[in-house]
């Protein structure tokens, strides 16, 4: 049987869609009727609140796409207090992006191709405006959940390790919807190539681009023109079109969707629940959809419960910052009160870079004992476990179009733009140029990134190695490495005769 698709039969095989809400407080559902559940504006709506609700998964958004990336970098070590992210810390086989993540963003793929089908079909009562703006929401939507799936399973257009092997491509790309068995067993997608994806995902966001311009659900959790220039300029920063990354963050940058902070106000815009500098999040509204007390990114990067009492028992810390994040900010443990044995009497020395108030020290209830923990997700909507997730912030924009400026040859422009970004953290401006520009570009991405997931894949496009041996003399993985890249689940390569596996595995 082929099991890429295996999971889309239950579209067919379960309950139609009954009712629909501007939240995103809906269960992704397991089944779409096959005979016109789709065509009813109510149903439209709930099908795409599905589709965003996906990204709460601990596979995705919830936890890996932001936890797990950075244990597979070099952003930090894990504490064993759970035990969890070890094995991807240290690199292992195997210890990687896994199944889940797979067949959740192939799930909500396919429940976008559904709902694609049925708005080239039409819809009964839906009026032109509707029609554009859940065909932009959507093409935003499978954008984004293809961007995740080749940037993760395949190589980068601008570092593709390739010497004595075959081309291993990108990820599979179905663009119509699997409605009956017939076509979920046998479809038999092959990998399309690296381009080929990229290029469907700029048709994808250019046509959001366009239709979400005059039409647009309020909220930074839904799509919006603004959000999809955003994050085609990721992409294009990702597959190597400077100029497209450079425009594109122009265009995100003059939007009024989310602000740029600087000083305490960023520090300030990490404990509202909708960060101010959104473009797109992922909204958590309810404490049932919080992903709990072992796997949530508060869970994941400190021991507290609030910042309120450190004493309070909160949830694992399972990845804190190595001594080179700590080095950055100027992080080390220090005593500000009596007696010691109270967490509340402990902090941390933070040099003039702002970002370092994002880190404090956590609480002596785990096996590890007092560390210092990212605080960045940590009770924001008023509940444990359950932080809205930033997906894109603006400040990306400026990062975005410093790089491609550079990459362009405008050195000048590069330079000028990262120095005014340093300064919205508090650091003094620099005079560099040349290979020494790129790399404190570069340097200044890892520094705002830390804790969101996105140093594994800028070593990536960027064909560096792994260089982990703060963690042991064995932790370094080159990036002509096999375990740069995860395996394809062995059973959709196993039903699957056309699905070739990643090297190595």
């Amino acid at each position: 049987m082929n099991s890429l698709y295996n999971y889309a039969v239950a579209f067919v095989l379960g309950l139609s869609v009954l009712a629909t809400s501007c939240n995103l407080d809906v269960d992704p559902r397991q089944s779409i009727d096959a005979d016109g559940a789709l065509n009813t504006p109510d149903a439209l709506e709930a099908s795409i609140n599905s589709v965003y609700g996906r990204l709460r998964a601990e596979s995705t958004y919830g936890r890996d796409l932001l936890a797990m990336a950075d244990a597979l970098a070099d952003v930090g070590r894990t504490t064993n207090n759970s035990g969890r992210l070890i094995g991807e810390n240290n690199n292992n086989p195997n210890a990687h992006f896994g199944a889940g993540f797979w067949q959740n963003s192939y799930f909500a793929i396919n429940e976008a191709n559904l709902i694609l089908d049925q708005l080239a079909r039409g819809v009964d009562g839906a009026s032109a405006a509707q029609l554009a703006r859940w065909e932009g929401e959507v093409k935003f939507l499978r954008a984004l959940w293809y961007f995740n799936l080749v940037k993760v399973y395949a190589y980068m257009p601008t570092a593709i390790y390739t010497p004595g092997i075959t081309d291993e491509g990108g990820v599979p790309m179905p663009l119509e919807g699997s409605i009956t068995s017939d076509i979920a067993f046998t479809r038999n997608s092959p990998r399309s190539s690296i381009q080929e994806n990229y290029t469907q995902i700029y048709s994808d966001l250019e046509d959001a681009i366009g239709l979400l311009t005059t039409s647009s659900r309020a909220g930074v959790q839904f799509a919006s023109a603004p959000a999809a220039q955003a994050l085609l300029s990721r992409v294009a920063l990702y597959r190597g079109d400077w100029a497209t990354a450079r425009d594109a963050a122009t265009a995100a940058l003059e939007s009024n969707v989310g602000t740029v902070l600087g000083g305490m106000d960023y520090v300030e815009g990490w404990r509202a629940s909708i960060h101010p500098e959104s473009m797109f999040e992922v909204r958590v509204q309810l404490a049932a959809e919080a992903l709990g007390v072992n796997v949530s990114l508060q869970s994941s990067y400190t021991a507290l419960l609030n910042l309120d009492n450190k004493n309070a028992q909160g949830g694992w810390g399972d990845f804190v910052a190595n001594q080179t994040v700590l080095n950055f900010f100027g992080l080390s443990q220090v005593q500000i009160g009596e007696p010691a044995s109270n967490n509340n009497n402990w902090d941390v020395t933070r040099n003039e870079d702002v970002r370092g108030f994002l880190f404090t020290t956590g609480n002596t209830v785990r096996n590890a004992g007092r560390q210092i923990e990212s605080i960045k997700f940590i009770s924001k909507n008023g509940f444990a476990f359950g932080d809205n997730i930033p997906v894109i912030r603006k400040s990306e924009m400026h990062l975005n179009r410093a790089e491609a400026n550079y990459q362009l040859g405008n050195e000048g422009d590069a330079l000028a733009e990262l120095n005014a970004f340093k300064g919205l953290r508090g650091l003094a401006p620099v005079t560099v140029s040349g290979e020494d520009l790129l790399e404190e570009i570069l340097l200044e991405r890892f520094k705002e990134f830390a804790f969101e997931g996105h140093r594994f894949f800028d070593l990536k496009r960027y064909g560096r190695d792994l260089d982990k041996r703060y963690l042991g003399p064995t932790n370094f993985v080159a990036f002509d490495d096999f375990r740069i890249l995860p395996p394809i689940p062995q059973r959709e390569v196993d039903g699957n005769v056309n699905l070739n596996q990643n090297r190595g595995y």
